[in-house]
């Protein structure tokens, strides 16, 4: 798909979004776009899927509307249309609940937000990957309008703008510009935002190195137990060249954004036997347990210092158990980081965005770092810039870890001051995530960048990971000249002296003055010969 037709799509949805922000936050109208825009999706697919099964080549959407609805006039046709389309895709609509026929109830004047719930219904009820995916686009919401009228009404100019759109025919781009759309959403949201979405910089980075090397296996498996929206698992796709082979596995406590992640999986064309999605609380039971358990890719980027119950019985837990001591229960940090690395397979790479306190804070947490640095678990410590996330301003730091490493050394990383200042955000370029991902390939020391701690070393510090203890960025100022400040004093004096001598000259210009502008005046040329009033006695 060409850049230009990239931009159009990306300026058709954000003009939808338009339709719905001034009637409430990017927090909730982005259920009701991503999920019109999703039901475009299937809707289209279904009706060309459709006319291909009738060996028909439409040109556009209503042809294959036409040819749609005409095979449902007959019986026996219709019936073998549907069993195709549902052993297909696991779903299909009534030739009057597609989009395109609903856009053009709107175009007749006669569309009804019932028809469109229907619809939402038909597809959730096609099969459970579908079970309730449609749920949080409430179509009678008072924010949508007072009336029933304005609620149709506005879901109207919302689907009629989506129709400008032949999505089904997008591809990759789709699946690229609901990533945008997300990203601006969480943009809008600000804190919100950290439910759902990490930078794709971000992403890229991570996967990049938990794919390093492993771009052309068939078969990889990736797990993310904090998903989101699922940006994160799918950057997976982006980089290995057997992107039809991954195996995602990702769960997410937060229902509507589970929703979300199981739309995006969809719409960037995951087959549904690669989907292994799963909504619950990650710390409070372990999952997965029935499938498989260990995967070549762990990645996170759980919610920060969260809490968490940290109850006795999780010291039994074979997540938690070897380390002696639970993640405190006001800093769920290790907590998450512990279930991301007990799923990680021996030969597989972890990568997690966790908060710098996690480098060095003591108690629990200390004796938790301390084994795993024993164990040799901690492989890198990357530090990011501040800023960089939609949902915090603190700086943060990527780990990455392994298991059965040959040794026990770690690599410090200082990416602190590499980015580009953006509107509301720093931003992590490709010239920033290249250096970094050299450094963690070259894996030996750059002045100022990155050192390779040996574990003797992190023993001498108590294993305190604080990047600056490893990684010294100190600039020396350079040293100041007396003679040049001198002569730059004596300059600044100079352009005083005139400066002042220009005001003069101006002020005595001035004539027909008042008695009370004269005095004002007579003033200003003492303060300005240098005359000054201190504790009421004048000093010249």
């Amino acid at each position: 798909m060409s850049e230009k037709n990239s931009k159009t799509l990306f300026q058709t949805l954000w003009n939808s979004a338009d339709i719905l922000r001034s009637k409430m936050d990017a927090n909730e109208y982005k259920n009701y776009l991503l999920g019109l825009v999703f039901y475009k999706y299937l809707s289209d697919t279904m009706l060309y899927h459709a006319a291909e099964l009738l060996e028909e080549k439409p040109t556009d959407l209503t042809e294959a509307q036409q040819i749609y609805s005409k095979a449902f006039q007959d019986a026996d046709l219709k019936e073998d249309l549907i069993g195709e389309l549902k052993y297909d895709y696991s779903y299909d609509l009534e030739p009057d609940l597609t989009f395109t026929a609903l856009v053009e109830s709107v175009n007749r004047g006669e569309f009804q937000l019932e028809d469109l719930a229907q619809g939402f219904r038909n597809i959730e009820q096609s099969d459970e990957l579908f079970e309730n995916l449609f749920e949080d686009v409430d179509l009678y919401s008072k924010k949508l309008g007072a009336t029933p009228q304005k609620q149709n009404q506005t879901i109207s100019e919302v689907m009629t703008e989506l129709d400008t759109m032949d999505i089904a025919h997008e591809g990759d781009a789709l699946g690229d510009a609901y990533e945008y759309l997300i990203g601006q959403f969480a943009s809008e949201s600000g804190k919100k935002a950290g439910e759902f979405y990490t930078p794709q910089a971000i992403s890229n980075l991570m996967t990049h190195i938990v794919l390093a090397g492993k771009e052309n296996q068939k078969g990889f498996s990736v797990y993310d137990p904090a998903m989101g929206s699922g940006s994160l698992l799918l950057n997976a796709k982006k980089i290995s060249n057997e992107p039809g082979t991954i195996s995602y596995y990702g769960q997410e406590l937060n229902t509507s954004t589970y929703n979300l992640a199981r739309m995006n999986m969809i719409l960037h064309g995951v087959d549904i036997a690669n989907q292994h999605l799963n909504n619950g609380d990650t710390l409070d039971e372990d999952w997965p347990k029935d499938e498989p358990t260990n995967f070549e890719a762990v990645l996170m980027n759980p919610p920060y210092s969260a809490k968490w119950s940290a109850a006795d019985g999780f010291k039994h837990d074979a997540r938690f158990s070897k380390y002696g001591a639970l993640a405190p229960k006001s800093k769920a940090d290790f907590a998450f980081l512990l279930h991301g690395y007990y799923h990680l397979k021996d030969s597989g790479v972890m990568a997690i965005v966790l908060p710098h306190g996690v480098l060095f804070r003591g108690a629990a947490e200390g004796k938790i770092r301390k084994v795993l640095l024993e164990n040799g678990a901690i492989d890198t410590v990357i530090g990011l810039p501040a800023n960089i996330f939609f949902n915090t301003s603190i700086p943060t730091t990527v780990i990455v870890l392994k298991k059965d490493r040959a040794n026990r050394d770690v690599l410090f990383i200082d990416a602190s001051n590499d980015f580009t200042k953006g509107k509301n955000q720093n931003v992590l370029e490709e010239r920033h995530i290249e250096a970094i991902l050299k450094a963690y390939r070259e894996r030996e020391n750059v002045e100022k960048y990155a050192y390779l701690a040996d574990f003797d070393e992190i023993v001498e510090n108590d294993f305190n990971l604080n990047i600056p203890r490893y990684v010294d960025t100190f600039e020396e100022e350079e040293p100041i000249s007396l003679a040049e400040v001198a002569e730059e004093s004596a300059e600044i004096e100079r352009e005083l002296a005139e400066a002042k001598m220009e005001l003069a000259q101006m002020a005595q210009g001035l004539t027909g003055l008042t008695a009370e502008a004269q005095q004002e005046l007579d003033q200003f040329m003492r303060v300005l010969n240098g005359e000054e009033m201190q504790g009421g006695v004048r000093h010249e």
